[in-house]
């Protein structure tokens, strides 16, 4: 099936010129052809006059099962969420509960944009539950890498580690910083064994286990730690030397209380962080307020007009890579998977207008590897209302 969204203002995502004016073409859910005027005879064809054409954005950090969670922590602290939700509400969790917070989850990142996203997946705790969430996936129609956390099932690292469709696979592992050290090591290994990438959450800093990480040859691209507030200018340097990629979570950060974002010291040292919501008790489903709490907060740390524009990059291209996605999705470049989403809502199209003013009401379009998943506004295959009030229910039994 073939595609052609017409006239629209493209916003390639890679850090090259925006594009005024221009089609994108896609054929058999790979981007083939991007200019102007393109003569093609699709199968679709959008109007995307006045609107703007970009990747759809990824989000590298996501605790998806806690969907049906949304808003239940506005003043948790790490502790109470500790307890409460990683505690309580995660032992209730039944296989079905999985698949349906997955499903939700999946809609509300398509609803708001997000075609992309590494789901650090607590719910993965026996074969049973892993499955529910894949089929969950399955149905959703989102672009995934889920992270395992329990890298004793190596069965299921297994199977995951042969997807590579619309659904792939990761690991995800408390690390050396909150985990011990020799658990630290076997897990990692064990990921490369399989091509799996890492997520870890850490905080960095003085007494990290980064600087002996990197005397042990563990640091690489493979690896993406999440938050890392503490993380100094030195460590910043050789995480960016060793290609290790960094997650922020600004609005969850600020919220609990975690400390001050690491996107501007991992750019100074020369890297580029990615972006993720985290955890939706505390936070929105989507990821245009971690964007502008990014630009907000590197305006006031560097003292500097920083182009709100390229904090798109973050969200994009520079996400795709820290979930080991770079090869498939975050630009809009001939021969990656069409990934794409229309935005409307601007008088002037720009991508820092796309930062500073929009929401996920503006998504107008969205499509996932050249299938179309949402269009005027509306998702095409899920009723958004029913999977809340679904999940609303569930978060009542699991919370009881």
């Amino acid at each position: 099936m073939s595609i052609l969204l017409r006239n629209g203002h493209v916003i390639p995502g890679d850090g090259g010129p925006e594009l005024p004016e221009t089609d994108v073409l896609t054929e058999g859910g790979v981007i083939t052809a991007i200019g102007k005027d393109l003569p093609h005879p699709a199968d679709t064809r959008i109007d995307a006059s006045g609107m703007v054409v970009m990747p759809g954005l990824v989000d590298a950090h996501r605790h998806v099962w806690q969907a049906p969670l949304r808003g239940i922590g506005a003043d948790m602290t790490l502790p109470d969420y500790l307890g409460m939700v990683l505690g309580r509400v995660l032992a209730a969790f039944r296989p079905e509960d999985a698949r349906l917070a997955a499903l939700l989850g999946a809609a509300e990142a398509l609803d708001s944009g997000v075609t992309s996203v590494f789901d650090w997946s607590n719910t993965t705790v026996t074969p049973e539950h892993t499955e529910a969430v894949l089929d969950g996936y399955a149905a959703g129609g989102l672009r995934v890498v889920v992270g395992h956390t329990v890298p004793a099932r190596k069965a299921n690292l297994q199977r995951l580690a042969g997807m590579d469709g619309l659904i792939s696979g990761g690991l995800a592992i408390l690390g050396p910083q909150y985990g011990s050290w020799n658990d630290g090591v076997r897990e990692i290994a064990l990921a490369r064994e399989l091509g799996l990438p890492v997520s870890m959450h850490a905080s960095g800093g003085p007494d990290s286990p980064f600087p002996r990480m990197y005397e042990a040859g563990l640091l690489g691209p493979d690896l993406n730690l999440v938050h890392m507030n503490a993380m100094t200018p030195a460590e910043a340097r050789m995480l960016a030397d060793a290609g290790v990629a960094v997650t922020v979570t600004p609005v969850v950060e600020a919220t609990m209380g975690h400390g001050t974002s690491a996107f501007g010291t991992f750019l100074d040292a020369g890297g580029h962080a990615a972006l993720g919501t985290d955890v939706v008790v505390n936070a929105p489903a989507d990821l245009f307020e971690p964007m502008r709490d990014t630009l907000r907060f590197e305006r006031m740390r560097s003292r500097t007009m920083y182009p709100a524009a390229q904090v798109l990059s973050n969200a994009t291209v520079h996400g795709a890579r820290s979930i080991g996605l770079g090869g498939k999705t975050g630009s809009l470049t001939v021969g990656k998977r069409a990934d794409i989403i229309v935005l409307d809502g601007l008088s002037q199209p720009s991508g820092g207008g796309v930062v500073t003013a929009l929401t996920p009401a503006n998504v107008h379009t969205v499509l996932v590897d050249g299938r179309v998943v949402k269009r005027h506004g509306h998702l095409v295959h899920h009723d958004l209302t029913a999977l809340r009030t679904a999940g609303i229910e569930l978060a009542h039994r699991t919370l009881a």
